[in-house]
């Protein structure tokens, strides 16, 4: 049952929020698009300078400085909401890291991080979550890539570790929906964010992503991180309450090209 209650004479939906990966590109749009829209935000990242900036003109949005990889964090970021703010309605499960390379180059140092954090940080945030959720008749929203459906040679586990995100979402929601919780994914195509940064990636292997990017995406552009937070904020909306277990590209075409 949901049972999120309206702000006296607006209309705007008073729900809690909960976006982890909050400092940048898709985690701060999605932040300040809910914000945007009445809701309180608990903005979580590693790093308090791109949490401060996330939330500056937006005093719905709270910075939590917490490494979702984290024994503990869980459950620690879980509590803070429920426990500043009496409730949870909504979690994206947002964070997320990208590398890897060709077969012949990866070891556990590279794969481990990959997992822990696209993978293992989001069954252990949401399982952390579920009662909160059903006391509100709540959202997860994961955010995967639509890599994860076609191939992307020379990367295989960061989309692989997508891929098992989206498999999550669909068990999930059947799991969850006896208990009232909807689990749906937004699955991003390339979009203009620093995570080609965080690859490692020099400026010409860059370039080549970005030409290759371009190749196959009928639209002919990149995304921006508001249009992705535009259909984050719709599947977690009240008025989509009849959609679960749903995986929504967000692509410019690029899966179906």
């Amino acid at each position: 049952m949901d049972t999120s209650t309206q702000q006296q004479g607006t209309g705007r939906t008073e729900r809690v929020v909960v976006v982890t990966g909050a400092g940048t590109g898709i985690g701060r749009a999605t932040a300040r698009a809910f914000a945007r829209q009445g809701a309180t935000v608990l903005a979580v990242g590693r790093r308090p300078e791109p949490l401060d900036g996330t939330a500056a003109g937006f005093p719905g949005i709270r910075p939590l400085v917490a490494d979702i990889t984290a024994p503990g964090a869980p459950e620690e970021i879980e509590r803070t909401a429920v426990d500043t703010y009496g409730r949870l309605d909504v979690l994206v499960n947002n964070a997320g890291i990208a590398g890897g390379g060709p077969l012949g180059t990866l070891g556990r140092e590279v794969i481990g991080p990959l997992l822990e954090t696209n993978l293992v940080a989001p069954v252990l945030l949401t399982q952390a979550a579920v009662p909160a959720l059903e006391a509100s008749g709540g959202v997860v929203v994961n955010v995967t890539t639509t890599v994860g459906q076609r191939g992307w040679p020379g990367n295989s586990v960061y989309p692989a570790t997508k891929s098992a995100l989206e498999t999550l979402t669909r068990c999930w929601a059947v799991e969850l929906a006896p208990r009232g919780v909807r689990v749906v994914a937004v699955a991003p195509g390339a979009i203009e964010t620093p995570i080609a940064d965080h690859m490692g990636l020099g400026p010409e292997r860059r370039q080549a992503l970005r030409e290759w990017q371009l190749a196959h995406i009928p639209l002919g552009r990149i995304g921006r991180p508001e249009e992705v937070a535009w259909a984050i904020t719709a599947l977690a909306a009240p008025d989509a309450g009849y959609l679960t277990g749903t995986v929504l590209p967000v692509d410019g075409g690029a899966l179906v090209s």
